[in-house]
Order: structure tokens, then sequence, then C-alpha cells
């Protein structure tokens, strides 16, 4: 298997350390990662990781942008500032930095969370309510769609928005 799937909590030993959950540690030295690149998701709190194919993903979008606009500058400003390499030690464990933490708010334990080619970590209470959110988001578009009510239809009305009866 060379995706991360799965999650896994953690805790953090007294010198500031979590181990990686070991499925995890397999994704990593299949796919030949020396180290991690972490940064800070954009709009929840959780900290996406990858090995540097990720970071180049980023890179290459901010170098289809116009390097003159405030778009490229802001891209690069979110990918590289809001970012860090991670390494893994021989153990398998990583720092907890007040990087990780402060964007976060980890304080005794990590939650480490599968998304295919990248994981997230979050601290664990965080990520129940977050898990409970897109749960609900997901039930309401099944919901939805099984109701044959689509994006700009109302219900009842057999009529997408723009067309006339």
């Amino acid at each position: 298997m060379d995706r991360f799937l799965s999650n896994a909590v953690n805790r953090i030993d007294s010198k500031g350390r979590v181990s990686v959950p070991a499925h995890f540690r397999s994704v990593v030295q299949k796919r030949g990662f020396t180290e991690l690149y972490a940064l800070r998701a954009l709009d929840i709190p959780a900290m996406d990781v990858g090995g540097l194919d990720l970071l180049d993903r980023y890179e290459e979008r901010i170098a289809q942008e116009d390097p003159f606009l405030q778009t490229a500058d802001d891209m690069s400003f979110f990918v590289h500032g809001d970012g860090t390499f991670l390494k893994l030690d021989q153990d398998g464990r990583i720092t907890v930095t007040d990087f990780l933490r402060e964007h976060t708010g980890i304080t005794t334990d990590v939650a480490f969370v599968g998304r295919g080619l990248f994981f997230q970590i979050w601290e664990p209470e965080r990520l129940k309510a977050h898990g409970q959110e897109v749960r609900a988001r997901l039930l309401k578009l099944r919901q939805a769609a099984g109701s044959g009510v689509t994006a700009g239809q109302s219900a009842g009305s057999g009529v997408t928005a723009g067309q006339s009866e």
C-alpha cells in the first residue's frame, strides 16, 4: 500500500515526541520520503503532512501565477511561511513543536488521519468534531441526491434554475 489510510491517536512523550503510526511510516518508506513537509491547513486546525512531492505540488501552482501579483506572493507566504520540515527519528517519532501546537491545539495526544497522498495531524477532540461536521455535510448531500434535488433546483419544483416549464 502506498497511500495514507485510516487514523490513529498516539500520546506525546515527555520529550515532546510522538510516534508516527507504523502503517504511515510504511508508506513514507515505500514512497521514499527522506523528510516530511508539514503545512498549516488553511481552513481547519490541522497540519497537512507529506513528502517533498506535496511541497512541489504547491510550488508548481505558485509558478503558474504572475510573480508580480499579490496572489503569487500570498501563496508563497502561505506555502513557505506556514510550512515546516519534520524529521522522523530512528524510532519513527517526530517532535511536536510549538509551530504544530499553536495551529492545531495539540497538548498531550496527536491524531493522525490518512488523506491518500498525504496525512493530517490533529488534536483528537477537534478531529472528532470535524469528523461529525464532515459526516453531517455528506449525509445532507446524500439525502438531497436521493430526493432528486440537485444544486440550483428547489424541492418539488422539478425545474432547475434558469429553466422554465
